[in-house]
């Protein structure tokens, strides 16, 4: 049998396995929740680490949160952040659109690795009461309504400047090189698959490349909007019970933190109710897709054969064709 620890709640008591980070909350959405197995992606987890280091840091430099408690949690978060707790992160995506359960996961994660850190056990074996609570000291200033875009804004940032923009980038490069490579040759140029006019074959690479060009300046477009962070605007946008100048100090501590361009929301009514700037990304992203499917189809066809197809492609074999032949 499982061993477990006892956690309260406004809900009252509710065992959770003994070496689980998380708390009350987490473990009734658990629960609550036992639908579907698409659990919450990692880059979200990890900008919510994000999030949670940035307010703690801010926090304590604002008076907000005792230092020694604000250093704890900071650390805590970190490890969210660096993906060294992502095993205490069990949630499915089916939640509230808040995204609550998901913010309360990280913030009892956080809570209960920055108790330990200060001397009580998990297994609330200590003799002293843990100091660090949740929703008191984790969650101090913010609220679901605005941590959860803001991580959803963070987690988008990270990932289109770490990974596709630059392998967006990458692929352009390689495609530019195949133009100069085939900028000799010289082919048949075809309207609906029908001979037209001669071309050289390196026009074509060109222009395949030019379209990742243009997937990327679509990309990089999104990105004044995607900077802009509703973390201070709280439960309705009002930013009710956070302190002064936290709002404009945690966009600058997450700017250096990720080396990202971030800065507050001018609007932080417009940033906690609607998802104008990720649709925009989402429509980048839409139209980078079409670009690939169409590059991928064309060299397909080009490589059609190789004795009945069209054939001016080699595309070197990787693994074995059909089992029938």
């Amino acid at each position: 049998m499982t061993a477990t620890r006892t956690e309260r709640d406004s809900m009252g008591p509710i065992e959770v396995e003994v070496t689980r980070y998380w708390g009350a909350q987490t473990q009734r959405s658990l629960e609550n929740f036992r639908i579907g197995g698409e659990r919450m992606r990692l880059p979200l987890v990890h900008a919510l680490g994000l999030v949670k280091l940035a307010a703690a840091r801010v926090n304590g430099r604002l008076g907000e949160l005792d230092p020694k408690h604000a250093e704890a949690i900071a650390e805590a978060a970190r490890e969210v952040a660096d993906g060294a707790l992502d095993d205490h992160f069990p949630l499915v995506v089916w939640q509230t659109g808040s995204g609550t359960q998901s913010n309360m996961n990280a913030n009892e994660v956080i809570a209960h690795r920055a108790n330990e850190k200060l001397g009580h056990p998990l297994d609330g074996s200590g003799e002293a009461r843990p100091p660090i609570h949740p929703n008191d000291h984790v969650n101090r200033g913010q609220s679901s309504n605005d941590t959860f875009p803001t991580a959803m804004h963070v987690a988008a940032m990270i990932e289109l400047h770490r990974r596709l923009l630059p392998s967006v980038a990458g692929l352009r490069d390689l495609l530019r090189d195949k133009a100069a490579q085939f900028a000799p040759i010289v082919k048949i140029g075809r309207t609906h698959l029908q001979d037209a006019t001669p071309l050289r074959l390196g026009d074509e690479f060109g222009a395949y490349a030019t379209q990742l060009t243009l997937g990327i300046e679509r990309l990089e477009a999104t990105v004044p909007r995607l900077a802009a962070l509703a973390q201070g605007g709280t439960a309705v946008g009002t930013g009710l019970n956070a302190k002064k100048g936290f709002a404009e100090a945690f966009a600058e501590e997450m700017a250096e933190l990720t080396g990202l361009p971030f800065r507050t929301a001018a609007d932080k009514f417009e940033a906690l109710a609607a998802h104008d700037a990720l649709v925009e990304l989402s429509g980048a992203t839409n139209v980078l897709a079409c670009s690939l499917m169409k590059i991928a189809n064309d060299i397909r066809l080009l490589g059609s054969g190789p004795r009945c197809g069209l054939g001016e492609l080699i595309l070197p074999a990787n693994e074995p064709g059909s089992s029938i032949m």
